[in-house]
């Protein structure tokens, strides 16, 4: 690849609550030359998702923590443009872990080869790792039964605009917290019932408790903090409580209060069940079938935040935690088309 360049964004220290910019390094290095079984992939998309913050940290959990002065790692979307494997061919599209970066060589069992359905980016969305954890959390861990109520926090985010829809395709009454009045419109286009504006709603369980007079059957928990004291509060018995985030305390400097109603779990016999989607992969069959039939039938949509240019990679990361994303947030690093 004479003439190019790739570029990459490491990890240059560790950040102390909110990260900023200056805890990212972007670096600029040679177009790597794959090797004997090796792939040369130029990225479209890369993601960045919530759940990265918890690698920033230096501490076990169920994936490894980044490591200061390298590259970080994601999902991303790109094109084999040279390929010295048997597994896939230049021209195929794949998806991988080398996100933060425009290029990359790799094994080539190492990169999932598929045919793309959707735009690339939806890959990395509502098709791919955020729409499988919705539909996981929500049909297994949630154990959602049809006609149910059901509550979301963060609902206009990657994974939430997919709960709430799942949930209204199987014929439910669903309510969707979000933190602005356009999330709110977004969600009322989608065929939620209801929304909560939780800086303008005041006390959330009060709001609730409005939205819900009967009861919540399943709370899809994203955010954590008031909005997880608030659901337990107005559980209905034998409700359950899918924990699948906690952005109210990912960048604490000191660990919050938590919910201080836990007691009522025991008389409505609550259940609350933390997961990871990886736990879940044995589903990924299932998902891709019942997506691809809502796509068809117009049940399911979805909005993506789209920045432009590996470089603004950390400001993208950092507006997750700001709320600056509507969907899924990727940032367009190379082409859409075959190279």
């Amino acid at each position: 690849m004479d003439n190019q360049k790739n570029h990459e964004i490491r990890l240059k220290s560790r950040p102390h609550g909110l990260p900023t910019t200056d805890n990212f390094e972007f670096v600029e290095t040679a177009v790597p030359t794959p090797g004997p079984g090796q792939v040369l992939v130029r990225n479209s998309y890369i993601s960045v998702d919530p759940y990265m913050r918890g690698r920033m940290v230096d501490r076990a959990s169920y994936v490894p923590p980044f490591q200061i002065g390298e590259a970080l790692t994601g999902g991303a979307i790109g094109q084999v443009v040279a390929s010295n494997s048997d597994a896939v061919k230049v021209g195929d599209y794949v998806q991988s872990n080398y996100g933060w970066r425009e290029w990359f060589v790799a094994n080539g069992g190492e990169v999932q080869k598929f045919e793309p359905v959707a735009g690339l980016s939806a890959h990395l969305g509502a098709l791919g790792m955020p729409g499988l954890t919705a539909y996981a959390g929500l049909l297994r861990v949630g154990a959602l039964k049809d006609g149910e109520r059901v509550f979301v926090s963060a609902a206009a985010g990657a994974v939430g605009q997919i709960v709430c829809q799942i949930a209204k395709a199987k014929g439910c009454y669903v309510v969707g917290s979000v933190g602005s009045d356009e999330k709110a419109a977004f969600l009322k286009s989608l065929g939620v019932d209801q929304t909560i504006n939780y800086k303008t709603a005041g006390n959330l369980a009060a709001a609730l408790a409005k939205a819900f007079p009967q009861g919540i059957d399943v709370d899809f928990e994203n955010v954590g903090g008031a909005h997880l004291e608030a659901a337990i509060t107005n559980m209905r018995p034998g409700g359950r409580i899918a924990l699948c985030g906690m952005i109210d305390m990912y960048n604490a400097t000191e660990l919050p209060p938590g919910p201080n109603n836990l007691a009522l779990c025991i008389g409505l016999g609550l259940t609350i069940k933390g997961f990871v989607v990886p736990t879940y992969y044995d589903m990924l069959g299932d998902f891709q079938r019942d997506m691809a039939k809502w796509v068809k039938e117009g049940k399911m949509k979805w909005r993506e935040t789209v920045v432009d240019g590996v470089d603004k990679a950390p400001a993208a990361f950092i507006g997750l935690f700001k709320g600056e994303n509507i969907g899924k947030m990727v940032v367009r690093v190379g082409p859409d088309k075959a190279v």
